[in-house]
C-alpha cells in the first residue's frame, strides 16, 4: 500500500521493468516475447509520445478556459494564479513536442546518434517551468497573506478549483503512464508538473472553504504548503533529468545486464559494463571474455546470444555493443607461465586507431610464441613484429591462432634474449601504424 502511495506521489521508480527478473527465460517459442526489425522502435515510441502530448494539451486548454470564465466572474486572484499555472502546464507541451519531432530525424554525419539528447534539453526546460510555477505560487501565497482580498462567488471558485484538479490529475496520470511506457524522463517530469498544478487547484478549493468559514488566511497558508510540495517535485524531476544528461542510469539497469549474461553459456567473465540513455532509448556496451579454445565462430555465437538476452531483458534497449577482452583464465595461465619460465617480459599494451589489446611472449604447446590478444580491431587487420637485433632485424608475422581473429601468434619462437627494442606494425585497408615498444626481462634473470 505504501509503495503505491509513494509511486502516486512520484517517489517510485522512474522507469519500469529494470528491477526484477519476472520475465520468461524459456527456450520455447515466444520465450522472450519481443519482435525485431518490424518497425524502428524510436519512431514507434516517439509517435506515442507526440500523441500523449497532443491530448494533454487539449485537456489542459479546456480546463484553463473553464477556469478563466470563473476568474472574470469572481475576480479571484488565487483562481487567476491557478489558471496561469494550468496555462503554463499546457505550454510545457511545446518543448516536448519539438523534441519528439526532432528525435524522429535520422542520424547524420554530424549527429551520428541522432538528436535524442534534445529530449533531455526539453526536460531541463520543463524543470525550469516547474520552478517558475513554484516561485509564482509562493509569491501569490505570501502576497495574499500580507494583503488579504475578498473573493466573490465562492461556490463557483470552489467548483473551478475542482475542475482544475480533475483536469490536471487526468493529464498527470496519462503523461506519467505513457512516459514510463516509452522511458521518457522528460514526459514523466511533465506529468509530475501537471500533478503539482492539481494540488494548487485543490488549494484554491480549500482556501474558498476557509474564507466561507470565516478564516480568510486559510487560502495563503495552504498556498505556502503547496509551494513547498512543488519545490519537492522540482528537486526530484531535476535529479532524474540531469542524471540522464550526464549519462547516468538507474543501478538496476547494470544489474539487469549482468543478469542477462548469466543466461548465455560460453561467457567466462563479464568485464566492464557501460550504459547510457540517449533520449528514451538505451545504449549498452559490454566487455566479455571467452575460453582460450573458443573459435571465431564461437565468439560470434556468444556475442549474438548475449545481444538477444539483452534485448529481452531491457525493452528500452536500442543498441548493444559486445566486445571481447582478455579472459581471466588466460591471465591466470600467463601468470603460471611467467612463473615457470622465470623471465617472461611484461606485456605491451596496444592502443591505437587500428586495434587495442595486449602483445606478449607466451608458452604454448608448440613452444614460445609472440601473441597479440585483441579487444577491438579494424577489418582485415594484419600485424607484424620487427625486433632490433645486433645481427639484424628479426621479423615475426602474427597469424590468427586456431581461426580466432582476436588472437594473433607468430609461427616461430622469438629469439633469445627476450629483452629488446621492437616495433609492432599494424595495417588495415591501406592504413598503417607503427608502435615502438620495449621488452625487458625481470630483475635477477641471467642467461
Amino acid at each position: 500500500m505504501m509503495d503505491k502511495i509513494r509511486d502516486w506521489f512520484g517517489f517510485g521508480p522512474m522507469t519500469q521493468g529494470f528491477g526484477g527478473h519476472g520475465h520468461d527465460h524459456g527456450d520455447g517459442d515466444g520465450g522472450h516475447g519481443h519482435t525485431h526489425g518490424v518497425i524502428d522502435p524510436t519512431i514507434a515510441t516517439t509517435t506515442r509520445g507526440i500523441w500523449a502530448i497532443k491530448w494533454s494539451f487539449v485537456v489542459l486548454a479546456v480546463t484553463a478556459a473553464l477556469q478563466l470564465v470563473v476568474v472574470f466572474l469572481s475576480g479571484s486572484v488565487a483562481l487567476l494564479a491557478d489558471t496561469i499555472h494550468n496555462i503554463g502546464d499546457a505550454v510545457t507541451a511545446v518543448p516536448l513536442w519539438i523534441a519528439f519531432m526532432l528525435v524522429r530525424r535520422k542520424p547524420s554525419k554530424a549527429f551520428t546518434y541522432g538528436l535524442g539528447r534534445v529530449e533531455d534539453l526539453a526536460g531541463i526546460v520543463i524543470v525550469l517551468i516547474i520552478l517558475f510555477s513554484a516561485i509564482v505560487a509562493g509569491y501569490e501565497a505570501i502576497d495574499r497573506l500580507i494583503n488579504p482580498r475578498p473573493i466573490a462567488f465562492l461556490g463557483w471558485v470552489a467548483i473551478a478549483g475542482l475542475i482544475g484538479f480533475i483536469g490536471n490529475e487526468a493529464v498527470a496520470v496519462f503523461r506519467i503512464r505513457v512516459g514510463r511506457e516509452i522511458n521518457s524522463a522528460a514526459l514523466i517530469a511533465d506529468g509530475y508538473h501537471a500533478r503539482t498544478d492539481g494540488f494548487t487547484s485543490l488549494a484554491v478549493v480549500l482556501g474558498a472553504i476557509g474564507v466561507w468559514l470565516g478564516f480568510p488566511l486559510a487560502d495563503p497558508i495552504i498556498g505556502l504548503l503547496i509551494t513547498a510540495a512543488i519545490f519537492a517535485i522540482v528537486w526530484q524531476s531535476s535529479k532524474a533529468v540531469l542524471t540522464r544528461m550526464l549519462d547516468g542510469v538507474e543501478p538496476g539497469i547494470i544489474d539487469e545486464i549482468h543478469h542477462a549474461a548469466e543466461h548465455v553459456s560460453g561467457i567466462e567473465r563479464v568485464g566492464s559494463v557501460q550504459a547510457r540513455w540517449i533520449g528514451h532509448r538505451l545504449h549498452a556496451d559490454v566487455a566479455i571474455s571467452v575460453p582460450d579454445a573458443a573459435t571465431a565462430k564461437d565468439v560470434l555465437g556468444v556475442s549474438e546470444a548475449l545481444k538477444e538476452e539483452l534485448f529481452a531483458h531491457l525493452p528500452a534497449l536500442a543498441e548493444a555493443n559486445v566486445r571481447l577482452e582478455s579472459s581471466a583464465g588466460s591471465t591466470a595461465k600467463r601468470g603460471e607461465t611467467s612463473h615457470a619460465h622465470h623471465h617472461a617480459p611484461e606485456p605491451f599494451k596496444v592502443v591505437c586507431d587500428l586495434a587495442a589489446g595486449t602483445l606478449e611472449i607466451v608458452d604454448t604447446p608448440a613452444g614460445e610464441r609472440m601473441r597479440l590478444t585483441i579487444d577491438r580491431h579494424a577489418d582485415d587487420l594484419t600485424a607484424t613484429v620487427v625486433i632490433d637485433r645486433p645481427e639484424g632485424p628479426e621479423t615475426l608475422r602474427l597469424e590468427p591462432a586456431a581461426d580466432n581473429h582476436h588472437r594473433l601468434e607468430s609461427t616461430v619462437a622469438p629469439a633469445e634474449p627476450h629483452e629488446f627494442q621492437a616495433r609492432l606494425i599494424l595495417a588495415a585497408k591501406g592504413r598503417e601504424q607503427v608502435l615502438p615498444f620495449k621488452m625487458v626481462e625481470p630483475e635477477g634473470h641471467h642467461h
